[in-house]
């Protein structure tokens, strides 16, 4: 070996360790660098050069300055991180729907519960001023409850549409940022050498839009990465970036939908498609929670308002005239989807409550395919319901011709293949119920009929209640208001012998009475302990027992007597006890809904917790391969100094050696 050789590999050696050490101190100073990745000085031994004696090494080549990474581990890393993005977004929604089902002194248990407080005082007061206004501050009080509370979820999906907006946007320049980042990265490998710092901030770029929308990933051979959503749809191919944009929902204008494209062109994406992200954590909590949500308060106020308005125009008013609607509450809503057919006219759907107390709390989709066939779709459940249309449009059951929608009557009219609407019986209920009783002698505390024994009687009964069982008849002629029973009945109970039995359902009950309507001729079996219905629309409950021939008359009430009749007050308070909300009381439907909102919280806790947990052992994962160890470094920067250390001694041989070979040369010549 020369001494040119042995400079080189001394100087060579320097080279080589000298780059070692600026690259592990590059690392130390970025080990806090969010999306650095630890870089190493590859090293390749230099081509040795063919001696007599063999080939002889030429000392240390730097091939290239790489990252530490792991493509499986960082996209792991960041799928783990969108899951858990989209579970910690609908939780922290949830815990703002929560707020608004609470079991406390202002909510709609407590509102309702001040509400039959007052009807309370108006059994024991009827004739009352004030107590009556009671009532109606209560009513008014409970109205306004169910407004505040759907006016804070209508806040909510304001809320949601503006955080979508802005994510989108933010997606969409992230998206743009990786695109032009894959141009320099392309430029740069076709030089030959990896760009590190580029590397790096494309993949924290990528891992932040991961946490707005999951992503995957395609690496390319010509150093560029493909971005994809939904199962497929591109997001970032080479250079270029798709826009997506949050556009207003076909089916529902007042929630947002995801779209790929702007304008015209844009496609709605199917919110379950999106896996994880913020974005797919907002949807899913509109699509679901939140309907879930309003529906539960719809319900609430739609049954509680329909028993109220029943009871309350089945009684009278101090003027002695049928007692109005206690409640006024909105229409069901009714939404044709944007893409329908434009027909002329336009097809359109229409929805009636018949029943306010067996509206399921849920939206339905009612569709027609292009072969005429209908269908009702609950959402967010996905239960297909076939039904039918008759020539009127009336929507029905196909196989029994019952109602749809229970509680509900659908019409279609001017429908196209093809058109699609939804069905919100009850999203609107909250906002807009109203207490339309202002003047407390508007209450319907009495009852239109009063019930008496009949003096020559024998037996202990006596009537101990008397309830309105159906809405009075509208007054002939079209008037407004309903009319009440004119004609007196009288109910006679007789004692029979043999018993009367009676099969209903497999159970056979025996009868040991009889009760005889003076209005209808009828003759029903009876059993001491039940009630007593009569054929003017009324039920009566007795105590103690009648003797035969024993007679019970239930005339219209004297003038003079409304005033003091509370009849109809103990019809309404006992709508307390009554199944009016989805088969509950009011109480237990309240009391149910908190349940409900409360269990899904817990379920999105737990759900957030693990995700949250998964998502920090993957970046943990990623971080144990490409991130910086700094006692590793530190270790790493004295092995390097001490080579080289050595590298220098090498020089300082090979300088020593040119000394003595130009001493010796120097002696030779003299």
């Amino acid at each position: 070996m020369g001494y040119n050789s042995l400079m080189s590999i001394g100087v060579g050696a320097l080279a080589a360790n000298m780059a070692a050490i600026q690259t592990t101190s590059n690392n130390i100073s970025n080990a806090n660098v969010a999306g650095y990745s630890r870089q190493t000085v590859n090293l390749a031994t230099a081509p040795g050069v063919f001696t007599g004696a063999g080939f002889m090494g030429e000392g240390v080549d730097i091939t290239s300055i790489s990252r530490v990474y792991s493509s499986f581990l960082t996209n792991a890393a960041a799928t783990a991180g969108s899951v858990a993005s989209a579970d910690s977004t609908r939780l922290a929604q949830l815990k703002t729907l929560e707020q608004q089902f609470q079991l406390t002194t202002n909510g709609i248990g407590a509102s309702t519960n001040q509400l039959f407080s007052a009807l309370s005082g108006l059994v024991n007061n009827p004739s009352d001023a004030p107590t009556r206004q009671v009532v109606v501050g209560a009513a008014q009080n409970l109205a306004a409850t169910f407004n505040t509370i759907g006016g804070a979820l209508d806040q909510m999906q304001t809320s949601i549409n503006s955080q979508l907006t802005t994510t989108v946007a933010q997606v969409n320049t992230l998206a743009q940022q990786v695109a032009a980042l894959n141009t320099q990265i392309a430029k740069a490998k076709a030089i030959g050498q990896p760009p590190n710092q580029l590397l790096d901030q494309r993949d924290q770029l990528i891992s932040q839009i991961s946490s707005d929308i999951q992503v995957s990933r395609v690496d390319n051979a010509d150093g560029t990465a493909s971005l994809f959503i939904a199962g497929g749809q591109t997001l970032v191919l080479g250079s270029n970036a798709t826009t997506i944009s949050a556009i207003n929902d076909p089916n529902d204008p007042s929630r947002q939908a995801l779209a790929v494209g702007t304008g015209s062109q844009a496609r709605t994406l199917d919110a379950k498609s999106l896996g994880g992200g913020t974005i797919a954590g907002l949807l899913n909590f509109q699509n679901t929670d939140l309907v879930a949500g309003r529906n539960l308060i719809g319900q609430m106020a739609t049954g509680i308002a329909g028993a109220m308005n029943i009871a309350q125009q089945q009684g009278l008013t101090l003027a002695g005239v049928a007692g109005g609607a206690m409640f006024s509450i909105g229409t069901p809503r009714v939404v044709p989807n944007a893409n329908n057919a434009a027909g002329a006219p336009p097809g359109s759907a229409a929805a009636t409550i018949t029943d306010a107390a067996a509206v399921p709390a849920s939206d339905y989709t009612l569709k027609q395919d292009g072969g005429g066939n209908w269908t009702l779709t609950s959402q967010p459940a996905g239960a297909v319901t076939p039904v039918s249309v008759d020539g009127a449009g009336n929507v029905t059951v196909t196989a029994t011709g019952a109602a749809a929608i229970p509680g509900m009557s659908l019409v279609v009219s001017n429908a196209q293949p093809g058109d699609s609407y939804l069905i919100q019986p009850l999203a609107t209920a909250a906002d807009t119920i109203t207490a339309q009783i202002t003047n407390p002698g508007d209450i319907a505390a009495a009852a239109p009929l009063v019930a008496s024994t009949v003096s020559t009687n024998t037996g202990t009964a006596s009537v101990t209640g008397l309830t309105m069982t159906t809405t009075p008849a509208a007054f002939p002629g079209g008037g407004a208001a309903p009319t009440f029973p004119s004609t007196t009945e009288t109910l006679t109970f007789n004692t029979v012998s043999p018993p009367i039995t009676q099969t209903v359902n497999g159970v056979t009950t025996s009868y040991n009475y009889t009760v005889t309507s003076s209005i209808s001729g009828t003759a029903t079996p009876w059993n001491p302990g039940l009630a007593v219905a009569g054929a003017n629309g009324f039920s009566l409950t007795l105590a103690g027992v009648p003797a035969d021939g024993d007679q019970i008359s239930v005339a219209p009430i004297a003038a003079g007597a409304i005033a003091t009749n509370n009849g109809n007050a103990t019809a309404l308070l006992a709508l307390q006890n009554a199944s009016m909300v989805g088969g509950l009381t009011a109480t237990n439907a309240w009391a149910s809904a908190v349940s409900t909102i409360g269990v899904t919280v817990q379920g999105a806790t737990a759900a957030s917790t693990m995700s949250t947990a998964a998502a920090g052992q993957a970046t943990s994962a990623q971080t144990s391969v490409s991130g910086v160890n700094m006692d590793e470094e530190a270790a790493n920067l004295i092995q390097f100094q001490q080579s080289y250390q050595a590298a220098a001694k090498i020089l300082q041989v090979a300088q020593s050696v040119f000394d003595t070979l130009l001493q010796t040369a120097s002696a030779s010549s003299a």
